[in-house]
């Protein structure tokens, strides 16, 4: 079985978007008249949520008009933040197709479908022609692939020359290998975190250069505690990532706390451009 098979069957729920709907009712929402924050605890699936994606959406200057990328988006959540904040047109691509047919269903419901559309696809082979977008976003997705320079070649290829490439990610920490399992992987085979140093030498050689870094490892802590503490008062909530990952959540949950710790991972910001 290919490494992408893998992450595909480990993002695969088989009844999403109605288990979905049953969380939503049990949170007293209605899931046909959706506002973007009654989806905020399970459509961000990254370290600090939707504060993450506002960051990188303010660092990446995005504009009206823009036509942007997500590589690896999930339920959606990051593009249609994006798209409701700053007007511009995103395209998401996924290796899971049941969260691309999720995250239409919930992008028409909230009344984005002129601004986002996703397609099931690859990011190491997209289907886009060079020079499509002005800018490109991927949160929590290069720790599934295990050819990074592909990947970085790959949406270099689709960028404009001097377009924005904002990266949020789980690098590798200086504390030892992760503990197992964790959000993005069940077991070390689909696992493949790369460190700084390989960081600053992929980017470049695939056609960026890098403005920005920013070790957001605190701000990471912080929220992990401050969801611990919501979880010690007022118990699991309706909708959450338990929904997207089952059983085993609360033991990723468990370790990706202690993984950040440790000093094992580091969810880091990185801001690109791509050379002319």
């Amino acid at each position: 079985m290919s490494v992408e098979t893998k992450v595909s069957a480990h993002y695969t729920h088989g009844n999403l978007l109605r288990a979905i709907d049953d969380a939503l009712r049990r949170a007293g929402k209605d899931p046909a008249a959706l506002k973007p924050e009654d989806l905020a605890p399970i459509d961000e699936f990254h370290v600090r949520g939707r504060q993450a994606t506002a960051e990188l959406g303010a660092h990446l200057k995005l504009r009206a008009g823009d036509e942007a990328l997500d590589v690896g988006s999930g339920l959606g959540g990051p593009s249609r933040q994006l798209a409701a904040t700053y007007g511009c047109h995103v395209t998401g691509i996924d290796l899971t197709e049941e969260y691309c047919a999720v995250a239409t269903a919930l992008a028409a419901r909230a009344g984005l479908s002129d601004r986002v559309r996703y397609l099931p696809g690859s990011a190491l082979a997209m289907p886009f022609a060079g020079g499509a977008f002005d800018a490109a976003v991927t949160q929590h997705v290069a720790m599934n692939i295990p050819d990074k320079a592909a990947l970085y070649r790959e949406v270099a290829r689709v960028l404009k020359p001097g377009g924005k490439f904002g990266i949020y990610d789980l690098l590798q920490g200086e504390g030892g290998p992760a503990h197992f399992p964790v959000p993005w992987a069940r077991e070390p085979s689909t696992s493949f975190l790369a460190d700084e140093e390989e960081m600053r030498a992929l980017l470049p050689a695939a056609g960026f250069e890098i403005v920005s870094w920013s070790d957001t490892s605190e701000a990471g802590r912080e929220w992990f505690k401050a969801f611990g503490q919501r979880m010690a008062e007022r118990g699991p909530p309706p909708l959450g990532f338990h929904i997207l990952l089952g059983p085993e959540f609360a033991a990723m949950a468990k370790n990706q706390v202690r993984n950040l710790v440790e000093d094992r991972i580091r969810p880091t910001e990185i801001i690109c451009i791509k050379r002319a």
